[in-house]
C-alpha cells in the first residue's frame, strides 16, 4: 500500500511538471505566433505589390484606434461580467492623459520609425536594422540615470555592434541592395524603443502601476498626435488609394490592430509564466525563426557572412540579458546580506543594553 501511495505521488509530480512544461511551451508558441504574424501583416500593409499603399502613418494611427476600442471593450466586459477577465475600469481623465503625453510623443516616434524601417527594408534584414536597442538602452541609462555598466555587458554590446555593421555590409552586397533610409530609420527606431522603456518606468506609477491603463492613455494621445501628421503628409495618398473601401483591406487592417493590442497581453503572459530573461531569450529565438521564415517566403539568397551577422546580433542580445540578470541577482544578494548584517548588529546592541 505505501508503495502504491509513493508511486501515485510520483505520478502526480510528473503530471504537474508536464502540465507546467506544456503551459510554458504553449505560451511561448503563442508569443512567437502573434509577434511574427504582426510583423508580416505590417509588411503587407506597408509595402506590398497587391496594395501599393504608401501611408505608414495612417496604418499606425488605425492600429492605435483599434487598441483604444479594444481597451474599452475589455473594460466593459470586466465591469459587466466580474471574474471573466481582469481589466481596469476606464474613465477618461485629462490629468492622466497629460501625465502620459511625454511618453506618447516617444511612443508615436517609436512605432512610426519602426514601420518606416519595415517599409524600407525586408523582414529578413529587419532584425539587424533594429538591433541597437540594447546599445541605446545602455547609453540612455548612463546619461539619464547615471548608471554605469560592467565589462561583460560592454563585451556583449560590442558583439551586437559588430553584427550590425557586418549585416549592413552584407546587405549592401546583396542583390536587393542596402536601403540607407531603412538603416537610418532602424537606428532611430532602436533609440526610441530604448527611450520608450525608460519613459514607461517614469510614467507607470502615475497609472497605479497598471500597464493596461497606460496602454489606453498612451494610444488615445497617439491617435490625436497622428492626425495632423496624416493630414499634412498622407491625405493625397489616401485619396488616390483605389482600395480604401475594400473589405479585404480593412480585414487586414483590423487584424493588424488586434495583433498589436494582443501583443501587450502575450508579452506580459510569457513573462508571468517564465521570467523576464527567458522572455528576452525567447524573443531572440523568435527573431531567428522570423528571419528564416522571411528568407524562405520571399525566396531570398543570403551569404554565409549575412547569416553570421544575424547570429552575432542575436547572440549578443541574448548574452546581454543573461549578464544583466546575473548582475541583478548579485546586487540583490549583496543588499539582502547587508540588511541581514544590519539586523544582526542591532540585535547584538540590544542584547548588550
Amino acid at each position: 500500500m505505501p508503495e502504491n501511495k509513493e508511486e501515485s505521488e510520483e505520478n502526480m509530480r510528473k503530471e504537474s511538471l508536464l502540465t507546467k512544461y506544456m503551459r510554458v511551451v504553449g505560451v511561448v508558441a503563442l508569443y512567437w505566433s502573434v509577434s511574427i504574424s504582426l510583423v508580416f501583416l505590417n509588411k503587407y500593409l506597408l509595402k506590398s505589390d497587391d496594395l501599393k499603399l504608401n501611408a505608414p502613418l495612417f496604418v499606425t494611427w488605425f492600429q492605435c484606434v483599434v487598441t483604444v476600442g479594444l481597451c474599452y471593450l475589455c473594460s466593459y466586459i470586466a465591469s459587466r461580467c466580474p471574474g471573466s477577465i481582469t481589466f481596469p475600469t476606464l474613465m477618461f481623465d485629462q490629468k492622466l492623459s497629460r501625465e502620459a503625453l511625454s511618453l506618447s510623443v516617444v511612443f508615436v516616434s517609436m512605432i512610426t520609425l519602426n514601420n518606416l524601417c519595415l517599409l524600407e527594408v525586408g523582414i529578413a534584414f529587419y532584425t539587424v536594422a533594429r538591433s541597437l536597442v540594447t546599445i541605446f538602452s545602455l547609453i540612455f541609462t548612463y546619461f539619464i540615470l547615471g548608471k554605469k555598466t560592467t565589462v561583460p555587458a560592454l563585451v556583449c554590446c560590442a558583439i551586437i555592434i559588430g553584427g550590425f555593421f557586418l549585416g549592413v555590409n552584407q546587405e549592401g552586397e546583396s542583390l536587393d541592395g542596402l536601403s540607407v533610409k531603412g538603416v537610418i530609420y532602424g537606428v532611430a527606431a532602436s533609440a526610441m524603443v530604448a527611450l520608450n522603456a525608460i519613459y514607461i518606468k517614469k510614467v507607470l506609477p502615475s497609472m497605479d502601476g497598471d500597464i493596461w491603463k497606460l496602454t489606453y492613455y498612451n494610444n488615445i494621445n497617439a491617435c490625436f498626435i497622428f492626425l495632423p501628421l496624416i493630414l499634412l503628409t498622407e491625405v493625397s495618398e489616401l485619396w488616390n488609394f483605389t482600395r480604401l473601401f475594400d473589405g479585404i483591406f480593412w480585414m487586414y487592417m483590423c487584424a493588424s490592430g488586434f495583433f498589436g493590442f494582443i501583443m501587450g497581453f502575450v508579452v506580459g503572459l510569457e513573462i508571468k509564466v517564465t521570467t523576464p530573461v527567458t522572455h528576452t531569450v525567447s524573443g531572440v529565438a523568435k527573431a531567428c525563426l522570423q528571419t528564416v521564415i522571411a528568407v524562405m517566403y520571399y525566396q531570398e539568397i543570403k551569404t554565409a557572412l549575412w547569416w553570421v551577422s544575424n547570429l552575432l546580433v542575436l547572440a549578443g542580445t541574448g548574452s546581454y540579458s543573461i549578464v544583466k540578470s546575473l548582475e541583478m541577482k548579485k546586487d540583490h544578494q549583496l543588499l539582502s546580506n547587508k540588511v541581514t548584517d544590519e539586523r544582526s548588529d542591532q540585535q547584538e546592541k540590544q542584547q548588550l543594553v
